[in-house]
């Protein structure tokens, strides 16, 4: 059965909403803390070791009835319904959504076309342990008999984003071997890839399901060429495995039948770490802590699944995301982790987020005629106080802001945690409560300014503060919160796009620039241009002029 089709303006809820935001606008957060002694206990969720805090935004307990009123007219209990029971909710591909059954369990039923799908993925898991094991141990050799010491990552999307991500962020994890990414169709950086690795002892990875993806196949054909300088042809069954679904082309470049891993149809590119994507993961930092990562994610699948709206966290997130792009007109959302393991969460994101949900077509067909995907970004804390928050905190634009923290550090560096726990703190305080005129006033005459100079710098110094923001408490990072955290935004996404009426699963926009890119290359190899606008013709010609000289 498809998703139900509504237009979320034209429902009762959205017609509530717009009469109850033009009761709240104005209203301050700060006003409401004041109006509500007990504000953050109302406005919080506790959830295994997750405390996530939504009070320090302008909304009341009015605003989320009327959010949930809204999601309840969509249908949105019937698509969570949808998209866990392998029904083909990405209708414009004809494909069903079911990442979430790479992390069910091994007794779980999940169907596919009438067929329960949870067996062969507890294969391919269990191919990807004994893999692992083979390799992290050192019982499999090089072609000369060295034990594996890198690991390359080849693939771009989905196939790079995800696992570099939470290979990164699973750094304290890491096990013996040094991984390593190549995305980009970019020479020089394929290049400084290939100058810090040795052929006897690495281990390649392509990932592509379908293994035509332009930057994948150039990249790993330069780095077989490179590999073949040292190697033989036979050599290639020991160094490279590959992640795909096209066998024949994978055999053909010399990857050994035992040596492919299976993607399925049903898992989307930038959600598929949790599938044989992610055996670059289990490489890093073993097979037990990949697994670990996988029960998280399904420990929020179920939270997700089971728990009412109003306790809900990915739902709460994304309602409030909408609230906060829909009526109050923000167009981006900055997402702040404070820890640096995570520095590539905000770039992961926003392919999860944009790439999924900036439409402009609802499920009708038609142009929507209201804002979808927000704008994503963010850089880890404290780096990010001295680079932008400047614009948060005094900017023209409203800008949500996710605030990731955790609660124990992984060391044990006591004194640089607190100190970063503080900055933590502060800044969701300062984004509440800014900085009035009273106490720009009292500070100035503390280090004994002069009227005139206090008078002068007043206007620079004030801020309203009133900037909305989330706190994401954690207990640990570990493979387990990670999951849970990851599958949380997933979730999210999910959620703004039923409300939104959007299809989150196809990528269609994508598809011209690679179209016109295979096109253009044409030209460039054989001198001849042919039709284009005037600028893009111009830029091609100089290109190619410049290259013959």
């Amino acid at each position: 059965m498809k998703l139900q089709n509504i237009n979320p303006t034209e429902t009762n809820a959205w017609q509530k909403l717009r009469s109850h935001f033009s009761e709240i606008e104005l209203q301050s957060i700060q006003d409401l803390f004041k109006s509500d002694a007990k504000r953050a206990e109302n406005f919080n969720i506790e959830w295994n070791d997750f405390y996530v805090d939504f009070s320090k935004n302008n909304w009341t307990k009015e605003t989320l009835n009327l959010l949930i009123e809204l999601a309840n007219e969509v249908g949105l209990q019937d698509a969570i319904s949808k998209y866990f029971s392998g029904e083909k909710i990405n209708e414009t591909e004809d494909r069903a959504v079911l990442h979430t059954a790479l992390r069910a369990n091994e007794n779980d039923t999940v169907l596919f076309e009438g067929k329960n799908v949870i067996p062969e993925i507890f294969a391919t898991k269990n191919k990807i342990k004994d893999f692992t094991n083979s390799i992290v141990s050192g019982e499999a050799k090089g072609y000369s008999g060295k034990s594996f010491t890198d690991v390359v990552n080849i693939g771009i999307g989905g196939s790079d984003l995800g696992p570099a991500m939470i290979v990164e962020a699973l750094q304290f994890y890491k096990n013996n071997l040094n991984t390593h990414f190549i995305s980009n169709v970019d020479g020089d950086h394929v290049q400084e890839i290939l100058k810090k690795i040795n052929p006897e002892t690495t281990l390649f990875v392509i990932v592509s399901k379908t293994f035509t993806t332009q930057e994948t196949l150039t990249n790993s054909e330069t780095v077989k060429k490179w590999f073949l300088q040292s190697a033989t042809e036979k050599d290639i069954a020991k160094h490279f495995v590959a992640v795909s679904t096209n066998l024949q082309n994978v055999t053909h470049f010399g990857i050994a039948p035992e040596n492919i891993f299976p993607m399925w149809d049903w898992v989307g590119g930038r959600f598929s770490l949790w599938s044989a994507v992610g055996l670059t993961i289990s490489l890093a930092v073993g097979f037990d802590n990949f697994n670990q990562l996988l029960k998280g994610a399904n420990k929020m699948d179920s939270h997700f699944k089971t728990t009412p709206f109003e306790k809900n966290i990915p739902v709460v997130l994304a309602l409030l995301s909408v609230w906060h792009n829909n009526f109050f007109g923000a167009e981006t959302e900055a997402l702040i982790p404070y820890t640096q393991y995570l520095q590539k969460l905000a770039p992961y994101l926003q392919q999860g987020i944009m790439e999924s949900n900036g439409k402009s077509i609802g499920r009708n067909g038609f142009p929507v005629n209201y804002q979808t995907g927000t704008i994503v970004w963010g850089e880890p804390g404290t780096n990010s106080q001295h680079a932008f928050f400047q614009l948060i905190h005094q900017g023209t634009k409203l800008i949500p802001t996710d605030f990731i923290g955790f609660i124990q550090p992984l060391y044990g560096e006591k004194d640089h945690h607190n100190k970063l726990m503080s900055n933590f703190f502060a800044q969701t305080e300062a984004l509440l409560m800014g900085k009035t005129k009273d106490q720009v006033i009292s500070e100035f005459t503390a280090q004994g300014k002069t009227e005139a100079e206090v008078s002068h710098l007043i206007p620079f110094k004030v801020f309203e503060g009133n900037k909305p923001t989330n706190t994401i408490l954690i207990d640990k990072l570990t493979p387990e919160t990670l999951g849970a955290l990851v599958a949380m935004y997933e979730h999210k996404i999910f959620v703004q796009g039923i409300i939104w009426n959007i299809y989150s699963y196809d990528q269609w926009g994508v598809e011209l620039g690679k179209q016109l890119a295979n096109s253009i290359l044409s030209e460039i190899e054989s001198g001849k241009i042919k039709t284009h606008d005037n600028s893009t013709a111009t830029l091609i010609s100089k290109f190619i002029n410049q290259n013959k000289s």
